[in-house]
């Protein structure tokens, strides 16, 4: 009984909330591997437009808005997505900036699922899924409330700039780390010759009060 009581007291190890970090950060990464390649530039606008066909009228406006938008300049865009991907990957990875990254892929995600992936649709009899990015978006909420609860990460690039910087941990962390409380100090008891003796008069006068009594 004993035992159980010890085992279930131990501190859970650190490491596998890092390791569920990077690896969705290599996923990031490989994903953004593809995205330098010339194939994803060259039809990049095809895919944007390709994805408001088929869209319900209450949405071509939306649709409508980022083809114009981005038309003119689709290199620059097919580029900054890219871009914005390696950013997200490396910051994962190395774990920098924790807080800001997440909260930023979040948007950015939302923002491909809502764009380029067409909220998921159109949903048709053909339709198989609701778009990766949308669960790439709840991934990384799902980091961001796990480094809420299980405070700075051990295995990161914040763990060591929260120790240089002041105020880093407002875009690493979610909620201020609580500084390790310092070892409580043994008292040492005080050497036999520090300790106050009674002065010879009052020992005397001790001695023969109780010879009185007596």
């Amino acid at each position: 009984m004993a035992k159980g009581l010890v085992a279930s007291g131990r501190r859970a190890p650190a490491w596998p909330k890092d390791a569920l970090r990077i690896g969705f950060g290599i996923i990031w990464l490989i994903d953004a591997v593809l995205k330098w390649l010339p194939g994803f530039r060259s039809g990049y606008m095809d895919t944007i437009m390709g994805i408001r066909d088929g869209q319900p009228g209450g949405l071509r406006w939306w649709f409508d808005f980022w083809v114009n938008l981005q038309h003119p300049r689709a290199m620059f865009f097919a580029y900054l997505v890219a871009a914005v991907e390696t950013l997200i990957a490396v910051a994962l990875i190395i774990g920098f900036a924790r807080k800001l990254t997440y909260s930023a892929a979040i948007v950015f995600s939302l923002l491909i699922w809502a764009t380029a992936e067409g909220f998921g649709g159109p949903y048709t009899s053909g339709s198989s899924d609701i778009g990766t990015a949308i669960i790439y978006a709840v991934v990384f909420a799902g980091l961001l409330i796990l480094s809420y609860y299980a405070g700075p990460a051990r295995y990161s690039a914040d763990y060591y700039l929260e120790k240089k910087i002041s105020w880093w941990w407002r875009i690493a962390e979610l909620r201020r780390p609580v500084p390790a409380e310092a070892p409580a100090q043994a008292e040492i008891p005080a050497p036999a010759s520090l300790v106050p003796q009674p002065a010879d008069g009052a020992a005397a006068d001790g001695g023969v009060s109780r010879q009185l009594t007596k």
